[in-house]
């Protein structure tokens, strides 16, 4: 059972819909967000208790404060839909120091809680785009697919380790309701989804990918069968979609 987690990300998006959700629930006592934006004041509640940080900072002695907790949740991330060459460096760069980089130092540093035989529950938000060629998110799905042969390495070291606990990816497709590419938070659309999460964080599943059995399943048996033709269908999805 979940009493205190930190939600890295949790000013806005699923990140925020997780923190409002665990806030309303008797068991949970504490809820800390860190967010390099503030935590939106309408949100406020007595049990949530936000910070602000920057993850390209070169110094996360900060998260040392927050090793008592028995929960984390690392939803921080950005991307936008556009083609390779119309991308900056410096994008390139942003993209890894903020989707990527900030995952591998938070379980660094919180490892010791991973390993124990206590109970810890740990989990990020990675993206369908992790698992397949996604043609105007290249550079987001690299990002996403480090993260996701990271948290698969990770978790086989933890089991032969001889722990219960496990690194949960959540990989969905396009979420509604966030703040991802120009969007607005609409708790009414991701909260259901949240709770999903903290559903699957709690068993200790290593992958959850929401909608598997509708949509991705199809779309990943495509992508086994045929990688080439599958990403030129997914550049045409997004291109006739209207997203880009």
């Amino acid at each position: 059972m979940i009493r205190q987690i930190l939600i890295v990300g949790g000013a806005s998006g699923i990140g925020l819909a997780a923190a409002v959700e665990m806030a309303g629930r008797d068991s949970v006592e504490k809820v800390y967000v860190v967010d390099k934006a503030p935590f939106p004041p309408q949100y406020r509640n007595d049990k949530i208790e936000s910070y602000c940080f920057d993850l390209t900072s070169s110094d996360y002695s900060f998260f040392d404060t927050f090793l008592s907790v028995d929960a984390l949740f690392i939803t921080a991330g950005f991307g936008k839909l556009a083609l390779f060459k119309d991308v900056t460096e410096q994008y390139v760069i942003d993209s890894f120091q903020v989707n990527t980089i900030p995952v591998m130092r938070l379980i660094k540093i919180f490892y010791g809680r991973l390993e124990a035989r206590s109970d810890f529950y740990c989990g990020v938000m990675v993206s369908i785009a992790g698992f397949m060629s996604s043609p105007f998110f290249a550079v987001y799905g690299a990002t996403k697919a480090a993260l996701k042969v990271f948290i698969e390495s990770v978790n086989v070291e933890l089991a032969k380790a001889g722990t219960t606990n496990r690194i949960l990816n959540v990989s969905p497709g396009s979420i509604k309701g966030t703040g991802f590419s120009q969007g607005k938070n609409d708790l009414s659309l991701t909260i259901p989804l949240a709770n999903q999460i903290l559903e699957h964080l709690e068993q200790k599943d290593d992958l959850f990918i929401p909608q598997y059995e509708e949509v991705f399943k199809a779309v990943l048996q495509r992508y086994h069968d045929d990688f080439r033709a599958e990403g030129s269908h997914s550049y045409d999805y997004k291109l006739n979609s209207g997203r880009v």
